[in-house]
């Protein structure tokens, strides 16, 4: 598989008289990496992208300024992702061949190492806050299907009806994909609005888009932290789970090292551990955070033919981000560093 593009790693340090000043908080957003090309997005399109990545980095941003902690900000972001339907997580998941919207998420704390994560979620409106409620309220670390919404109710999280995440692009993305693999489509699901006549402009046909939401966040303790959420794979069968839950693989953090958090085909990050290979590199190799993502995303997930990429953020300040794919929705701050949000590759 041919690796479309360096995306370009963002070390953000204040610089003066040639040395670099630590920043006390940072941030990084993902929304999303695939073949994703100025091409197939309208001036519209990419405005609507833009503001939401941009919203949500600056929502995790104000927690960090204030003093608050990553788990926080990792949170506070995501929920903004999960509640908008141009992401693939919370209101706006793909379907599963059954016409289902499964839900997924973990959060790790890179202070205690501490962990949580939840898989097959159908009634928590925030999947987020599920997980971390896994890691902070519960002995367990990964939770599944009916027995995490279970849990959910009992630490008193919002639940909502299936139908809440329903989006009428999914379900004709869904229909599309089995229509290819020669498949049956399920009925429409209870609750669902009546299909109408066409689709908001906002949106594009995201056919070849891993659409999974993270965010990696330090502190102004220079404690790190990982989250991430998604709906997973547009006809995923058989109760499939990808990397996006699975502590090592989508989401790892440390302050040893860094936090990261990935988005592609979860497969292979899982085959890979990808964000766990990123950190041992940072800690036991002594590589930058650009040259440790790089090397496992540009070059060991693309030599075994796998599709994605990575954000990550470590204790000193370093922010960095690497995709083999045409683009990945994504966005940056840190302490005296403007908002940057970028989409394709051609862009910092």
């Amino acid at each position: 598989m041919r690796a479309f593009a360096i995306g370009l790693a963002v070390v953000v340090m204040a610089m003066g008289s040639g040395a670099a000043a630590k920043p006390r908080w940072a941030l990084v957003v993902h929304g999303g990496s695939g073949v994703i090309e100025r091409k197939d997005l309208t001036p519209e399109q990419d405005t609507a992208y833009r503001a939401s990545i941009g919203k949500a980095a600056q929502a995790g941003a104000a927690v960090l300024a204030k003093g608050g902690a990553a788990l926080d900000a990792i949170e506070a972001a995501i929920h903004l992702l999960e509640d908008d339907p141009l992401f693939n997580a919370g209101r706006g998941a793909v379907f599963t061949a059954d016409g289902r919207n499964e839900l997924d998420s973990s959060i790790m704390d890179g202070k205690t190492l501490a962990a949580g994560a939840v898989a097959g979620v159908t009634r928590t409106r925030h999947p987020i806050s599920l997980a971390r409620a896994v890691m902070e309220h519960s002995p367990h670390v990964m939770l599944t299907g009916p027995g995490a919404d279970a849990f959910s109710r009992t630490q008193e999280l919002e639940q909502v009806d299936p139908s809440f995440f329903f989006t009428e692009r999914r379900w004709k993305g869904l229909e599309r994909d089995l229509t290819r693999m020669g498949l049956p489509i399920p009925p429409r699901p209870a609750g669902a609005p009546t299909a109408p006549q066409a689709l908001s402009h906002l949106v594009h046909d995201e056919g070849r888009k891993h659409g999974t939401v993270g965010v990696v966040a330090m502190d102004t303790r220079g404690d790190v932290a990982a989250g991430a959420s998604t709906g997973g794979t547009t006809a995923k069968r058989w109760g499939r789970v990808g990397d996006s839950p699975i502590i090592g693989a989508g989401t790892y953090a440390s302050n040893r090292s860094c936090a990261v958090s990935g988005t592609g085909a979860g497969e292979y990050f899982i085959r890979l551990t990808v964000a766990r290979e990123i950190c041992a590199l940072v800690q036991h190799k002594g590589m930058t955070l650009q040259a440790a993502a790089d090397q496992v995303v540009q070059k060991e997930l693309t030599a075994l033919g796998g599709e994605g990429g990575v954000i990550a953020v470590a204790p000193d300040g370093q922010m960095a981000w690497s995709y083999n794919t045409s683009g990945m929705y994504r966005a940056r701050m840190a302490e005296g560093v403007p908002l940057l949000v970028g989409i394709y590759k051609d862009e910092p």
